[in-house]
């Protein structure tokens, strides 16, 4: 009986040790890269892996730029671009905002876990995410599909050239994030968590401004 009690002991003490472990940080192998050691300058300071943030930027400008191209070309066409927005459901629109912005949740909820050093809990939190973005895409192609049937394709008019070619560029950023989060559930520590759900944010962000610059504006 005592050295039962002794062998419960020692488990106890051996989980809190790897738990410790674990809260001081990364396990060995488990940071997506190595970057995070290297000088970065205000970089640095941002929380994950600074080549994501790099990445964020970038695709941040990229965005912005189509923003810009979307407005100019809307004020040389305010007529057909108000007539072509008609055919757009803000319903399913603001229901994959809503979708997105609870995603955004759960990530963040993630990266809490992660800080507590509760890994499974984080790995539940970034399935959900994974879950109600994969929700998000579903309703997306189904939105395509029943545009396309209707015979509204990109060739239809300049309004539904931008419309397929911004929603399709941040769906692509969705597939891409899934990855990523699923590659944080398989490999999770404090930087991956952090430097993944870093990049579902941007995600987040660029559909908060997309919805009403195609959905909602007059």
């Amino acid at each position: 009986m005592w050295g039962l009690a002794r062998e419960n002991m020692a488990d106890g003490d051996g989980a809190r040790a790897q738990e410790a472990d674990f809260r001081d940080d990364e396990l060995p192998g488990h940071s997506l890269t190595a970057a995070e050691d290297d000088d970065w300058g205000p970089l640095s300071a941002l929380p994950g892996n600074p080549l994501m943030w790099v990445l964020i930027l970038s695709e941040m400008l990229v965005f912005s730029a189509f923003f810009i191209l979307f407005a100019w070309q809307r004020a040389a066409e305010t007529e057909l671009f108000n007539d072509s927005q008609q055919f757009l459901d803000p319903v399913s629109g603001g229901l994959n905002t809503m979708i997105l912005l609870t995603s955004g949740l759960f990530a963040a909820l993630a990266i809490q876990a992660i800080a507590e050093g509760q890994l499974r809990r984080t790995r539940q939190w970034l399935g959900l995410t994974m879950v109600l973005g994969a929700i998000f895409c579903v309703i997306k192609l189904l939105e395509y599909a029943g545009k396309l049937s209707a015979g509204l394709t990109p060739e239809t008019n300049t309004f539904f050239t931008y419309y397929y070619l911004l929603t399709a560029f941040h769906l692509a950023h969705v597939v891409f994030g899934l990855g990523l989060l699923a590659l944080a559930c398989w490999k999770t520590s404090r930087v991956n968590v952090t430097t993944v759900t870093a990049f579902w944010h941007m995600v987040d962000l660029i559909w908060v401004m997309l919805y009403p610059l195609l959905y909602l504006l007059r």
